[in-house]
């Protein structure tokens, strides 16, 4: 445990010292919540009896969530690429504990940026509950959810080779679960083979239940399977990362071994 939160302060550091980072996320959270939920609440008033702005913020939210995981994943393979990770594998830490810190890092951040849509949000119309308690829970699933996603990449990052591999892999699954998710639109006014795909989506469950706990609107999938869903992604996430680590790993000691043992054999 220790070793994953040196590997998190290290992390939480170099985003505290980057005033790139925290401008380009600053500037994100306002973008999104102005340009696009302004300009569509334009057009859509309510919905479900909801400002469209207290309907659309949780995803955006899950959107921030998608691109901290992709960054967390840049942060592993940029480390990988330039030896550090070599460092960390032969220093007398568990092995899980360098996803760990990646993973952590990434969901304090997207912590971070869900804090500035929120305020962002709140000053544009939307409409918090006034129920702490699910404040809290909404914070719980938002952690769950971003550590999932963060597994994914880091698991993504482990195995690419370059960075324009790693973003055409991502691509392949970042859009495409905020789209096929009920974060732009209501669930009931999708066709019936669509509310199939989006029920697939642990965006989905996250979500509905962000809305209901953290803004009121009433729930159209039960809160409890919402926790279980997005539990079980942020274990999956973590599996997936970690088992791909640990092949790309293996492979790598095995590609070194006939090296190792020529060179014990000259001496």
């Amino acid at each position: 445990m220790y070793a994953t939160y040196v590997i998190w302060s290290k992390h939480m550091l170099k985003f505290r010292h980057s005033v790139e980072e925290l401008l380009g996320l600053a500037l994100q959270s306002v973008l999104w919540v102005v340009l696009f939920g302004v300009g569509m609440g334009g057009m859509i008033a309510t919905v479900d009896g909801s400002s469209y702005m207290s309907y659309i913020l949780p995803g955006i939210i899950a959107l921030s969530a998608l691109g901290g995981a992709v960054g967390g994943g840049m942060q592993l393979l940029d480390e990988r690429l330039r030896g550090i990770v070599k460092e960390y594998m032969v220093a007398p830490i568990p092995r899980s504990s360098i996803l760990l810190g990646n993973a952590s890092s990434t969901a304090t951040k997207a912590l971070f940026q869900a804090f500035l849509m929120l305020v962002v949000g709140v000053l544009m119309g939307a409409r918090l509950s006034l129920n702490p308690l699910g404040w809290l829970g909404a914070i719980a699933l938002l952690l769950l959810f971003a550590v999932g996603f963060s597994g994914l990449a880091l698991g993504v990052a482990a195995v690419s080779r370059s960075m324009a591999g790693y973003h055409g892999m991502i691509f392949l699954f970042n859009l495409p679960l905020l789209f096929a998710s009920n974060a732009l639109y209501p669930l009931r006014v999708l066709p019936t083979w669509m509310q199939g795909l989006v029920l697939l989506n642990p965006a989905t469950y996250f979500i509905d239940a962000t809305r209901a706990l953290a803004f009121g609107v009433a729930p159209t999938i039960p809160i409890a399977l919402s926790f279980i869903v997005t539990g079980g992604f942020a274990a999956f996430g973590i599996w997936m990362a970690t088992m791909l680590f640990k092949k790309r790993w293996a492979r790598r000691v095995a590609a070194c071994a006939p090296t190792a043992a020529l060179i014990s054999t000259s001496h």
